[in-house]
């Protein structure tokens, strides 16, 4: 009897320090993952903007509806589409016209089809407002988190070099990029894996290296099949592209981004 009791204290022994073990590998196991995941996160080095990421063209459109009460938003939703779809169109044509005389094309095109008499003057001055433009409000104190934790940053945008350095020096930015990235470089507007190439060749890093904030769903689509950790600020709180892809994280604003690069955390 005492043996049969001392046997079962045994099996109770092991099957208390078999569970032990097997909780102990457990948590190593959950630990090693933990840390896998921060480690593979932490080693993004640089981040790549979207230029209207940064900056807020709603002024454009503001100015629009002062300088042409009543027809502003028509005009301006006109002038927004073509500005994009002609990017996309010389793109499939192989037919490379900078961004400036792009957005010029659209509000041409949009005026008439808006019915709206458009002077020189008044395209001029529309023209310049995106010469203007200020960075959203979360922009500075983002900027600033990332770069004391060391991170590169570069724009990378459709936007000619004139349109950044402009718009970059009138909001005391200039010296924040270590890279302004114009697809008048490679003769190609985003989406086209050649606008995306820029990052990984003038930093120096792989593409998991370097993540990517968009403006628009379709560069946050283009930017993930590239191969970019890809961030969405979503400002204009507009629904996921049906393009068979998604973001990595997605947010309102540019507040979550150090975070999503930090830990890994969507938004």
């Amino acid at each position: 009897m005492i043996s049969q009791t001392l046997e079962g204290r045994e099996g109770v022994n092991r099957r208390q320090f078999l569970c032990a073990t097997a909780v102990v590998a457990a948590a190593a196991a959950l630990d090693s993952a933990s840390a896998a995941v921060q480690s593979d996160r932490s080693a993004i080095k640089a981040v790549v903007f979207d230029a209207f990421a940064i900056f807020d063209a709603r002024s454009v459109f503001r100015l629009v509806e002062e300088m042409f009460p009543g027809h502003g938003s028509a005009l301006s939703e006109q002038w927004r589409t073509r500005q994009f779809e002609y990017t996309w169109l010389r793109n499939a044509m192989r037919e490379y016209r900078d961004f400036w005389h792009v957005t010029e094309d659209a509000l041409n095109y949009a005026a008439k089809q808006s019915g709206v008499s458009l002077s020189p003057a008044q395209s001029r001055r529309l023209m310049e407002a995106y010469l203007e433009l200020k960075p959203w409000p979360d922009v500075t104190p983002v900027i600033d988190t990332l770069r004391r934790r060391g991170l590169r940053l570069a724009l990378l945008t459709n936007w000619t070099s004139a349109m950044q350095h402009a718009c970059l020096q009138g909001a005391g930015l200039e010296a924040i990029f270590d890279f302004q990235l114009s697809t008048d470089r490679v003769k190609a507007y985003k989406p086209d894996p050649a606008a995306y190439r820029m990052g990984p060749e003038v930093f120096g890093l792989e593409k998991h290296e370097i993540a990517f904030v968009a403006f628009g769903g379709w560069d946050a689509a283009g930017a993930k099949v590239f191969g970019y950790p890809t961030y969405w600020t979503n400002r204009l709180n507009l629904p996921l592209e049906e393009l068979g892809v998604r973001p990595d994280a997605t947010s309102s604003g540019l507040s979550g981004l150090p975070n999503f690069i930090i830990s890994g955390l969507t938004t």
